[in-house]
């Protein structure tokens, strides 16, 4: 791009600018409804340990969690299927309307969930219907975050969409981080039997009002400047086929979907070992196997405190990918990985102040990811076929080797009972990472494949004026 923003290039394509503050509201829309979704998706995860292997699976004794776990991980089965239905859809229809949808099953799915009965009262029917609603959880998160990926990516001006895809990942984490307070005050508060019989409901319940208020943020959106660009462009592609994009994706883009998968896998598996098992490490797994573990309302404590310290740097280190590129800070979180993945799970074994420096270094790496992959991810596959591309690679990804590790690591826990094994997950990790990322074409302050570059308002340099001072121009909308 020119030095300039807003100058057209010699020969080149000339910018479209999109108001700023257009740009704020299509990422607020896609952020907060992201808090809603995995706000949603990660109590589950919070409780597991604590309430509802004791409230659905009262007798299956120490695999009590591991079954728990199993129906997480069942959601995964649903997210691959989820990601091509959403996907299709988004690329036919316009990403808008699409996350409006999913937003809403997620909220629907999680009220559900906090409605089945135990199974002390229904028997065997309770985790069957928890299965299910899982699944239809994992159904709605297929289309879900790669939606936002793909939204805001496409809203974001070239030159800063490491910035705004980092906030993305900023209400991940706040979505993360409000599931686990919200968890922890409700398990701290409440007497044992009062969590039992209705307390472990509560935070299910407060799905509702914040899947309505992502839900009202999206529909008052536009579509992205880059799909209505296609649309304009090539209208006929709406009515392109599944086994066509399937094609393109296949055939001209195969080194790119290797690669995003690879940087996917890296990412999600530190991101699943330290929100979704850590907490059931500490609680469950290390007391079992007479180490020292800590209580349930400690281990979210600290997990949220290490997710608050997170949330200070996620955006800065965005913005720093715009200056010096997304390659080196996941370089970065992958060698971090490889050489502190171990030490890490062994700090978690060394008390309080031990556990606080291993949370930290899980953390670190995986913010390095956090704050890159928004961005770095969509700007590898064509409008065409970004939406679907990403939420089938995105998703086939998670669900094969992120989502299945808590349930993994403690199945090979209990029973070789070895206490490494979320530390052998983060090196692989790790190495998967640093593979993919050699192999990554950078892509920071550039335009996005099959759309014209894209600016903003606020990056215009001011008009010239006339001797009274009107402006001679006004920049293209």
């Amino acid at each position: 791009m020119s030095n300039q923003p807003g100058r057209r290039r010699r020969g080149g394509t000339p910018p479209v600018v999109q108001q700023e503050r257009t740009v704020h509201r299509a990422v607020a829309a896609a952020s907060v409804g992201n808090v809603a979704e995995w706000y949603d998706f990660g109590i589950y995860s919070y409780l597991a340990a604590v309430v509802l292997d004791r409230v659905f699976f009262p007798d299956v004794g120490q695999w009590a969690t591991v079954y728990t776990l199993g129906a997480f991980a069942a959601a995964f089965l649903m997210r691959p299927l989820g990601g091509f239905v959403f996907g299709r859809l988004g690329d036919k229809f316009g990403r808008t309307k699409v996350l409006s949808a999913t937003v809403l099953l997620m909220a629907v799915a999680t009220v559900l969930l906090g409605l089945v009965p135990s199974y002390g009262a229904v028997g065997i029917a309770a985790p069957l219907l928890v299965l299910f609603v899982r699944m239809l959880q994992g159904f709605s998160a297929g289309g879900e975050y790669t939606g936002a990926l793909t939204l805001v990516a496409e809203y974001a001006p070239d030159r800063r969409r490491g910035f705004f895809g980092s906030w993305l990942e900023f209400c991940t984490l706040t979505g993360y981080a409000l599931g686990a307070s919200v968890c922890g005050v409700v398990i701290a508060v409440l007497p044992e039997n009062d969590l039992l019989a209705w307390g472990w409901r509560l935070p299910f319940m407060l799905a509702l009002p914040l899947g309505i208020t992502g839900l009202y943020l999206r529909m008052r959106l536009e579509d992205t400047p880059a799909f209505r660009q296609l649309m304009q462009r090539s209208p006929a592609l709406s009515t392109m086929s599944a086994r066509r994009a399937v094609h393109i994706l296949v055939v001209r883009y195969r080194s790119a979907a290797l690669v995003a998968a690879g940087v996917i896998v890296a990412w999600n598996v530190t991101n699943y070992v330290f929100t979704n098992y850590i907490p059931t490490y500490l609680a469950g797994t290390l007391p079992r196997h007479g180490e020292s573990g800590t209580s349930e309302a400690l281990a979210t404590a600290l997990q949220v405190a290490v997710m608050v310290l997170m949330l200070c740097v996620i955006v800065s280190v965005g913005r720093l990918s715009d200056r010096i590129g997304r390659k080196p800070l996941l370089m970065t979180g992958s060698m971090a990985l490889i050489f502190l993945g171990l030490p890490a799970v062994w700090l978690l074994r060394e008390g309080l102040v031990g556990q606080i420096v291993g949370l930290l270094l899980i953390g670190m790496p995986l913010m390095c990811f956090a704050a890159v992959s928004p961005s770095t991810l969509p700007a590898l596959f064509p409008t065409m076929i970004r939406y679907s591309s990403l939420a089938v690679i995105f998703n086939v990804s998670v669900s094969l080797f992120a989502g299945t590790a808590p349930t993994i690591i403690e199945a090979a826990a209990t029973t070789t009972g070895n206490l490494d094994w979320p530390g052998y997950y983060l090196v692989g990790a790790g190495v998967v990472g640093l593979v993919s990322t050699h192999f990554l074409t950078e892509h920071a302050g550039r335009p996005l494949a099959g759309a014209a570059p894209l600016t903003s308002s606020s990056e215009l340099p001011p008009p010239p004026l006339s001797d009274d001072g009107v402006p001679l121009e006004q920049p293209r909308q």
